[in-house]
């Protein structure tokens, strides 16, 4: 089994590396005009994927920093005007922090690009593997081995 695990890993491996190529160009000339740095645009992925606002010390965890560190790309980014930072309703001690109108601007511009290049890899594949490319896809997604688990989360 671990040999199938190795070469489905491969495969998936090839296989966004080359779908994401196809926007990557794209994607990273619009991060470069706003001279984020990879930190910084990791961050605003982290917040465009998640379900609100997150406090400073959940972004710290999701992205591998110290809090600290966390805090002086947050504060970076809301000079900018890309992050708002608020208080928590609960506890004015936690700001929670969130894109602003222009950072999900930002998010969707560079996620379009991404679901741009989905869609023209979808244009090319020929029927018979579409079909049995999305029974496969669905199969996996009805599944459990996509959806977080507490003990998995970083």
């Amino acid at each position: 089994m671990v040999a199938v695990r190795d070469e489905l890993f491969e495969c998936l491996e090839s296989f966004f590396q080359r779908i994401f190529s196809l926007a990557e160009g794209d994607a990273a000339d619009l991060l470069v005009e706003l001279d984020l740095t990879i930190t910084q645009a990791r961050l605003m992925f982290v917040l465009g994927h998640s379900e609100g606002a997150l406090p400073i010390n959940e972004i710290a965890k999701r992205l591998g920093l110290s809090v600290a560190a966390a805090g002086r790309n947050v504060d970076a980014m809301v000079k900018l005007e890309i992050l708002e930072r608020h208080e928590s309703p609960d506890d004015r001690r936690v700001k929670l922090v969130s894109l602003s109108k222009r950072g999900w601007q930002i998010a969707d511009q560079h996620f379009d690009q991404k679901r741009r290049a989905v869609k023209e890899f979808v244009r090319r594949v020929p029927d018979e593997q579409a079909v049995a490319l999305t029974q496969a896809l669905r199969s996996v997604l009805a599944g459990d081995a996509l959806r977080v688990c507490p003990e998995r989360e970083r």
